[in-house]
């Protein structure tokens, strides 16, 4: 991603995240902008980009992503220490936790609250309300083509942003206007979890509209949204709210196209470097202007390749599930090649080991520069695999659960027809192993099949009635209903909350 966001996000980023105890303490840049913003071309991707570091904050602050993707599931074992505050409860789901208000650096705290969300889709309605303010004449390229790529990008990363709280809340305020510095959430209520996926759909229709494929550079690509990143977006908010028919469409328009290609699973690790030919929307954290040093291989690493842990992984991973239920053939490449110690008690993945080392007067302190991968190709192949399965295509499905297994150097899944919608699932939890997919691939698993395997074994974490009355989303940190007594608590943790 060009290197145009303002210095103080980037120091925020490169230094770490803190809590806050406004609603939004994070200006978007524009909102700090003189009179003479918004003139020229470099101002609007300036503007632009700076929705992407802000939507990368959102996913970093408290190991978002990770916690929220991947803790709670069957990948991590509930039988060791996690390390960290409040990680246990965050993995055994125990996400009504007491927090004193002042501990805003407290990981429950940080991944109960929606905040660095709404800087994000501040700064996205700014860029919808001050970019035609732009004139035509200060565009080095051709005006047309670029202001609505920067429109649709906007429009992209408000949807994402709502999608991505709807799986997590369900019910988040909607906002469509604010543009100023700071968030007024005094006079809004939650919007129903079915309100705040229609959001996210309309804006992402609207995104597919204004994106193209190619109006990205090659430094850019998979970093800034393209058409191709609308539509696997738009993949994702169908199978979630159930519409496999439409989740069929987007997935197959954008596998298509041929845009994007596989990469060989002998460099399978090349991957979260980043911008590789099979990213589709990555978000960039692979400079020393944008990584971080409480990173996701903070905790998943060891030993040679995080020298700073001479000890087991700080969050190991479950053994029954890594050798039983997932990877129960050794020849698997994603095993031989994304994997070390796995035959031992403390193996550990190895996708976010790109990672470089800087000293603090005589401490040495690594910087871990790997991508969050957000979507892939195998990612939307496997959830067209997913949406065939739903539907009872069930011979399209297998081919697609196929080609997968075949770049991994696997043969053919031999699963009853009947079983190719949870075998899709799995081989999601194969393919996309510690990227923030699991978690809600499991929820739809439950949704549509009665499937509940959120734990390792015979552990559910969640049994069908918890289910049924919404455990899945996760509550809002009471710190926000002190500030807005119009919110209310996520219906399953109201009588939870402690």
């Amino acid at each position: 991603m060009k290197k145009i966001y303002i210095a103080l996000l980037l120091l925020s980023t490169v230094f770490g995240l803190t809590g806050c105890n406004k609603f939004l303490d994070e200006d978007p840049i524009s909102s700090k902008a003189s009179e003479n913003f918004w003139k020229t071309e470099k101002d609007g991707n300036a503007a632009v980009a700076s929705m992407y570091a802000l939507l990368r904050k959102a996913l970093n602050n408290g190991l978002f992503h990770y916690a929220h993707g991947d803790l709670p599931t069957d990948y991590f074992t509930p039988e060791r220490d996690l390390g960290g505050e409040d990680f246990n409860q965050i993995q055994e789901l125990d996400w009504a936790l007491a927090v004193p208000t002042a501990s805003t650096w407290r990981s429950m705290m940080r991944n109960r609250r929606f905040d660095h969300f709404y800087s994000a889709i501040v700064q996205a309605n700014s860029c919808l309300m001050n970019l035609p303010r732009i004139p035509k004449e200060s565009f080095d390229t051709e005006y047309e083509t670029s202001i609505r790529h920067f429109i649709g990008e906007a429009y992209f990363v408000r949807a994402f942003s709502y999608f991505y709280m709807a799986r997590v809340w369900g019910g988040v305020p909607i906002v469509n206007d604010q543009v100023s510095a700071t968030v007024d959430m005094t006079n809004y209520r939650r919007a129903t979890a079915e309100e705040v996926l229609k959001k996210a759909l309309d804006d992402a229709l609207l995104a597919k509209s204004y994106l193209s494929w190619d109006n990205v550079s090659a430094v850019d690509k998979g970093v800034r949204a393209n058409k191709g990143a609308v539509l696997a977006l738009l993949a994702h908010i169908y199978a979630w709210d159930g519409d496999y028919e439409n989740c069929e469409l987007a997935a197959k328009e954008l596998i298509n196209n041929d845009y994007y290609s596989y990469t060989p699973r002998n460099n399978y690790t090349d991957i979260f470097k980043g911008n590789s030919t099979e990213g589709i929307f990555e978000i960039a954290q692979n400079s020393q202007t944008e990584t971080a040093r409480d990173m996701i291989g903070s905790y998943t690493l060891k030993a040679p390749y995080l020298t700073t842990n001479t000890g087991n992984a700080a969050w190991p991973l479950d053994t029954l599930t890594l050798r039983q239920t997932l990877f129960n053939d050794p020849a698997d490449l994603r095993v031989v090649h994304g994997f070390d110690f796995f035959d031992t008690a403390d193996p550990i993945s190895l996708k976010y080991k790109n990672i470089s080392y800087t000293t603090s007067g005589t401490v040495v302190l690594p910087l871990f520069m790997s991508n969050i991968i957000v979507f892939r190709l195998s990612d939307i192949a496997l959830l067209l695999s997913e949406a065939y399965a739903a539907q009872d295509k069930f011979g399209a499905s297998r081919d697609l659960i196929n080609r997968v297994r075949g770049l991994a150097g696997l043969g053919s899944t031999q699963v009853a027809d009947a079983a190719l919608f949870e075998e899709a699932i799995n081989e999601r939890g194969r393919e996309l192993f510690l990227e923030g997919h699991r978690f809600y691939d499991l929820v739809r698993l439950a949704k549509v099949k009665g499937v509940y395997r959120f734990g390792s074994g015979g552990s559910t974490k969640i049994t069908a009635s918890e289910f049924q009355r919404g455990k899945y989303y996760w509550p809002i940190d009471p710190v926000l209903i002190i500030n807005n007594p119009l919110f209310s608590q996520t219906p399953y943790w109201a009588s939870e909350m402690r």
